[in-house]
């Protein structure tokens, strides 16, 4: 009995499947805005309703970096109200954890430059040198924070110290 052997072309299989993720990411998102939309507005699109609260004026698209990708979102427009979402704070334009991995990366000793181009391999989207500076002078104006809090208490340590010769 002949036996039919399957082939798989990985990096086809791979960017396909990346495709389908980030395409149901978008469609999931898409779908969790125009629900705060309904609740906000107080009716579906298209319904005609006497407890309305505003009305929809179309959409803007937003471009998100999440870590499935660069998606395009569309954010729903009220007229009447104002659209805050609780999905996607206003004016983010990446998710925390990317951006959270950008500054680890820079902490870690990568260029400003190189994680610009490692951001465009991983995401498809560009951090752009600057902007991650400016990112950086917040998390090390915490970390000078945190370094020179008033220490009102005792704190017990135990400093140690070791050499491990290497027998040959």
């Amino acid at each position: 009995m002949p036996k039919h052997i399957l082939q798989v072309n990985q990096p086809m299989f791979e960017t396909q499947l990346d495709r389908m993720v980030s395409e149901k990411v978008t469609e999931i998102l898409n779908r969790m805005l125009d629900a705060e939309a309904d609740e906000i507005t107080g009716a579906a699109r298209y319904e005609r309703s006497c407890g309305r609260k505003a009305y929809r004026a179309g959409h803007y698209e937003r471009d998100l970096t999440v870590k499935a990708g660069k998606l395009s979102v569309r954010v729903p427009k009220l007229k009447g109200a104002l659209f805050e979402s609780a999905v996607i704070e206003r004016y983010r334009r990446r998710e925390e954890s990317v951006e959270e991995a950008l500054i680890d990366m820079y902490l870690a000793g990568v260029s400003t430059r190189r994680v610009d181009d490692i951001s465009q391999a991983l995401w498809g989207a560009r951090m752009p040198s600057q902007t991650l500076s400016d990112k950086l002078r917040k998390v090390y104006g915490d970390i000078d924070a945190w370094r020179e809090r008033p220490l009102s208490q005792p704190y017990p340590y135990v400093f140690m110290d070791g050499v491990w010769h290497k027998r040959s």
